[in-house]
């Protein structure tokens, strides 16, 4: 996950903070437990009754087959 950053000055959001006058991170929130989310792989337990598919490839999980490259139903 590459960082994201906004300008504190003008709102403008870039992920190359030397574009920005005045570049702030941007923290990302889960949908599910409202914890600060540094991770893509972030699997809180409110999340996990809703992931029904894990990728073969890497482990990921996710809510539908779409999201993962070589999905299979958990």
């Amino acid at each position: 996950m590459s960082k994201v950053y906004k300008c504190e000055s003008c709102g403008a959001v870039t992920t190359e903070k030397g574009h920005l006058c005045k570049p702030q991170p941007v923290e990302e929130e889960c949908g599910y437990c409202g914890q600060k989310v540094e991770s893509p792989r972030h699997v809180c337990a409110p999340m996990k009754a809703h992931l029904d598919y894990q990728c073969e490839a890497c482990g990921r999980v996710a809510e539908s087959a779409d999201l993962l490259c070589k999905p299979k139903k958990i």
